[in-house]
Protein backbone atom coordinates (compact mmCIF):
# COMPACT_ATOMS: atom_id res chain seq x y z
CA UNK A 1 0.00 0.00 0.00
CA UNK A 2 1.12 3.09 -0.71
CA UNK A 3 2.78 5.47 2.26
CA UNK A 4 0.49 8.01 3.28
CA UNK A 5 2.05 11.87 2.97
CA UNK A 6 1.63 12.57 6.64
CA UNK A 7 3.95 13.82 9.22
CA UNK A 8 5.13 16.67 11.25
CA UNK A 9 4.79 20.41 10.47
CA UNK A 10 7.77 21.75 8.72
CA UNK A 11 8.23 25.53 8.79
CA UNK A 12 11.61 26.87 8.10
CA UNK A 13 11.97 28.23 4.60
CA UNK A 14 15.61 27.53 2.92
CA UNK A 15 15.18 30.67 0.82
CA UNK A 16 12.77 33.80 0.32
CA UNK A 17 10.99 33.94 -2.47
CA UNK A 18 11.55 36.90 -4.81
CA UNK A 19 9.18 40.01 -2.97
CA UNK A 20 8.69 40.52 -6.48
CA UNK A 21 6.41 36.82 -6.46
CA UNK A 22 2.85 37.26 -7.00
CA UNK A 23 0.87 34.41 -5.16
CA UNK A 24 -2.43 33.83 -5.63
CA UNK A 25 -5.46 30.99 -4.64
CA UNK A 26 -7.58 30.40 -8.02
CA UNK A 27 -10.25 28.27 -9.11
CA UNK A 28 -9.69 26.17 -12.11
CA UNK A 29 -12.05 24.63 -13.99
CA UNK A 30 -11.46 21.63 -15.68
CA UNK A 31 -14.07 19.49 -17.61
CA UNK A 32 -14.89 17.15 -14.60
CA UNK A 33 -14.11 18.89 -11.67
CA UNK A 34 -13.29 22.72 -9.93
CA UNK A 35 -10.00 22.68 -8.16
CA UNK A 36 -8.68 25.31 -5.78
CA UNK A 37 -4.81 25.95 -6.54
CA UNK A 38 -2.07 28.59 -5.26
CA UNK A 39 -0.56 30.22 -8.23
CA UNK A 40 3.29 32.21 -7.66
CA UNK A 41 4.76 33.98 -10.21
CA UNK A 42 8.17 35.91 -10.28
CA UNK A 43 8.87 38.45 -12.59
CA UNK A 44 10.41 36.95 -15.81
CA UNK A 45 10.03 33.20 -14.76
CA UNK A 46 11.74 30.88 -16.67
CA UNK A 47 9.36 27.64 -15.89
CA UNK A 48 6.49 27.11 -14.36
CA UNK A 49 6.41 23.84 -11.69
CA UNK A 50 2.91 21.97 -11.08
CA UNK A 51 2.48 19.89 -7.87
CA UNK A 52 0.94 16.69 -7.46
CA UNK A 53 1.11 15.78 -3.56
CA UNK A 54 1.03 12.55 -1.91
CA UNK A 55 -2.09 10.45 -0.58
CA UNK A 56 -3.50 12.05 2.06
CA UNK A 57 -1.86 15.99 1.58
CA UNK A 58 -3.05 18.74 0.24
CA UNK A 59 -1.33 21.72 -1.52
CA UNK A 60 -1.27 23.09 1.94
CA UNK A 61 1.97 20.48 2.48
CA UNK A 62 4.37 22.22 4.52
CA UNK A 63 6.59 19.72 2.64
CA UNK A 64 6.02 20.81 -0.83
CA UNK A 65 5.54 24.13 -0.01
CA UNK A 66 9.41 24.69 1.08
CA UNK A 67 10.15 23.32 -2.08
CA UNK A 68 8.30 25.56 -4.14
CA UNK A 69 9.42 28.42 -2.12
CA UNK A 70 13.01 27.29 -2.98
CA UNK A 71 12.03 27.11 -6.77
CA UNK A 72 10.09 30.49 -6.88
CA UNK A 73 13.93 31.99 -5.36
CA UNK A 74 15.24 30.05 -8.27
CA UNK A 75 13.03 31.96 -10.93
CA UNK A 76 10.31 29.50 -11.66
CA UNK A 77 6.18 29.90 -11.38
CA UNK A 78 5.19 27.35 -8.84
CA UNK A 79 1.13 25.74 -8.77
CA UNK A 80 0.22 23.80 -6.17
CA UNK A 81 -3.52 22.47 -6.68
CA UNK A 82 -5.60 20.10 -4.77
CA UNK A 83 -6.83 17.26 -7.19
CA UNK A 84 -9.46 16.39 -5.51
CA UNK A 85 -12.47 18.52 -5.00
CA UNK A 86 -13.84 19.53 -1.82
CA UNK A 87 -16.62 16.72 -1.87
CA UNK A 88 -14.19 13.67 -2.82
CA UNK A 89 -11.70 15.25 0.03
CA UNK A 90 -14.83 14.43 2.37
CA UNK A 91 -15.84 11.00 0.69
CA UNK A 92 -11.69 10.47 0.75
CA UNK A 93 -11.81 11.30 4.91
CA UNK A 94 -13.96 8.36 5.25
CA UNK A 95 -13.10 5.97 2.59
CA UNK A 96 -9.41 6.55 1.21
CA UNK A 97 -10.86 5.72 -2.20
CA UNK A 98 -9.73 8.70 -4.14
CA UNK A 99 -5.94 9.06 -2.87
CA UNK A 100 -4.66 5.93 -4.05
CA UNK A 101 -6.96 6.46 -7.47
CA UNK A 102 -3.32 7.54 -9.43
CA UNK A 103 -5.45 7.22 -12.53
CA UNK A 104 -7.69 9.99 -11.75
CA UNK A 105 -4.90 12.25 -10.00
CA UNK A 106 -2.87 12.01 -13.46
CA UNK A 107 -6.27 12.66 -15.00
CA UNK A 108 -6.56 15.39 -13.37
CA UNK A 109 -2.99 16.50 -13.79
CA UNK A 110 -3.02 16.59 -17.00
CA UNK A 111 -5.94 18.72 -17.29
CA UNK A 112 -3.56 20.80 -15.24
CA UNK A 113 -1.22 20.85 -17.78
CA UNK A 114 -3.76 22.09 -20.95
CA UNK A 115 -4.84 24.73 -18.70
CA UNK A 116 -1.77 26.16 -18.08
CA UNK A 117 -0.90 26.29 -21.93
CA UNK A 118 -4.02 28.37 -22.11
CA UNK A 119 -3.09 30.71 -19.95
CA UNK A 120 -1.45 34.47 -20.74
CA UNK A 121 1.03 34.58 -17.98
CA UNK A 122 2.42 30.97 -18.11
CA UNK A 123 1.16 29.49 -21.16
CA UNK A 124 4.57 30.03 -23.17
CA UNK A 125 6.66 28.88 -19.98
CA UNK A 126 8.25 25.57 -20.14
CA UNK A 127 6.23 22.86 -17.85
CA UNK A 128 7.83 20.73 -15.27
CA UNK A 129 6.21 18.32 -12.08
CA UNK A 130 7.30 17.63 -8.71
CA UNK A 131 5.30 14.72 -7.58
CA UNK A 132 5.71 13.78 -4.02
CA UNK A 133 4.76 9.99 -2.23
CA UNK A 134 1.67 8.71 -4.71
CA UNK A 135 1.98 11.91 -6.61
CA UNK A 136 5.06 10.88 -8.43
CA UNK A 137 3.00 8.17 -9.98
CA UNK A 138 0.38 10.20 -11.38
CA UNK A 139 3.71 12.95 -12.50
CA UNK A 140 5.16 10.18 -14.39
CA UNK A 141 1.78 9.19 -16.15
CA UNK A 142 0.81 12.62 -16.97
CA UNK A 143 4.25 13.30 -18.21
CA UNK A 144 3.78 10.15 -20.75
CA UNK A 145 0.58 11.64 -22.23
CA UNK A 146 2.12 14.81 -22.58
CA UNK A 147 5.44 14.20 -23.97
CA UNK A 148 5.65 17.46 -25.79
CA UNK A 149 4.12 19.49 -22.94
CA UNK A 150 6.69 18.28 -19.91
CA UNK A 151 10.19 19.09 -19.92
CA UNK A 152 11.10 17.83 -16.52
CA UNK A 153 9.73 15.88 -13.99
CA UNK A 154 11.03 15.17 -10.20
CA UNK A 155 9.90 12.60 -7.83
CA UNK A 156 10.14 12.93 -3.91
CA UNK A 157 10.20 9.92 -1.89
CA UNK A 158 7.88 8.71 -4.81
CA UNK A 159 6.17 5.50 -5.77
CA UNK A 160 7.42 5.40 -9.41
CA UNK A 161 6.57 1.39 -9.37
CA UNK A 162 2.60 2.81 -9.60
CA UNK A 163 3.37 3.96 -12.99
CA UNK A 164 5.22 1.32 -14.39
CA UNK A 165 3.29 1.05 -17.49
CA UNK A 166 3.90 4.48 -18.66
CA UNK A 167 7.52 4.46 -17.76
CA UNK A 168 9.47 3.76 -21.28
CA UNK A 169 7.05 6.11 -22.36
CA UNK A 170 8.14 9.44 -20.29
CA UNK A 171 10.62 11.59 -22.26
CA UNK A 172 10.69 13.86 -19.78
CA UNK A 173 14.33 14.05 -17.68
CA UNK A 174 13.46 12.64 -14.71
CA UNK A 175 15.27 12.98 -11.02
CA UNK A 176 14.24 10.62 -8.35
CA UNK A 177 15.00 11.94 -4.88
CA UNK A 178 14.75 9.19 -1.99
CA UNK A 179 16.01 8.96 1.73
CA UNK A 180 18.22 6.96 2.61
CA UNK A 181 16.64 4.87 5.47
CA UNK A 182 13.47 4.87 3.29
CA UNK A 183 14.97 1.21 2.24
CA UNK A 184 11.21 -0.37 0.49
CA UNK A 185 10.79 3.23 -1.10
CA UNK A 186 14.32 3.19 -2.48
CA UNK A 187 14.00 -0.45 -4.05
CA UNK A 188 10.80 0.89 -5.78
CA UNK A 189 12.67 3.67 -6.89
CA UNK A 190 15.65 2.00 -8.44
CA UNK A 191 13.24 -0.44 -10.32
CA UNK A 192 11.50 2.16 -11.88
CA UNK A 193 14.63 3.32 -12.63
CA UNK A 194 15.88 0.90 -14.50
CA UNK A 195 12.81 0.90 -16.89
CA UNK A 196 12.75 4.84 -17.42
CA UNK A 197 14.23 5.26 -20.60
CA UNK A 198 14.25 9.47 -20.26
CA UNK A 199 17.60 10.67 -18.95
CA UNK A 200 17.29 10.27 -15.62
CA UNK A 201 18.73 10.38 -12.28
CA UNK A 202 18.67 8.99 -8.81
CA UNK A 203 19.48 10.57 -6.01
CA UNK A 204 19.46 9.11 -2.46
CA UNK A 205 19.73 11.96 0.32
CA UNK A 206 21.56 10.27 3.39
CA UNK A 207 19.67 10.02 6.81
CA UNK A 208 16.55 10.71 5.26
CA UNK A 209 13.75 9.17 5.70
CA UNK A 210 10.19 8.63 3.61
CA UNK A 211 9.12 12.50 4.95
CA UNK A 212 12.71 14.23 4.97
CA UNK A 213 12.17 15.59 8.27
CA UNK A 214 15.59 15.35 9.37
CA UNK A 215 17.80 18.51 9.69
CA UNK A 216 18.91 19.37 6.60
CA UNK A 217 17.40 16.94 4.42
CA UNK A 218 14.14 18.77 2.92
CA UNK A 219 16.76 21.71 2.29
CA UNK A 220 18.51 18.76 0.29
CA UNK A 221 15.42 18.07 -1.71
CA UNK A 222 14.78 21.61 -2.33
CA UNK A 223 18.10 22.16 -3.54
CA UNK A 224 18.41 19.38 -6.44
CA UNK A 225 14.83 20.15 -7.75
CA UNK A 226 15.74 23.69 -8.20
CA UNK A 227 19.10 22.35 -10.00
CA UNK A 228 16.95 19.88 -11.31
CA UNK A 229 13.97 22.17 -13.06
CA UNK A 230 16.66 25.25 -13.71
CA UNK A 231 18.69 23.18 -16.07
CA UNK A 232 16.00 21.44 -18.28
CA UNK A 233 13.11 24.70 -18.12
CA UNK A 234 15.33 26.75 -19.59
CA UNK A 235 12.79 29.36 -21.06
CA UNK A 236 11.71 30.57 -24.06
Amino acid sequence: MPIPEKGHVYTRHPVDAPSSTQERTIQILLEEAELTGDLAVPDRARGVVLFAHGSGSSRLSPRNRFVARALQAAGLATLLVDLLTEAEERVDAQTMEHRFDIGLLARRLIGLTDWCAMRSDIGDLPRGYFGASTGSAAALIAAAERPDQVQAVVSRGGRPDLAKAALPAVKAPTLLIVGGEDEPVIELNRAAFSVLTAEKRLEIVPGATHLFEEPGALDAVARLAAEWFSRHLSGR
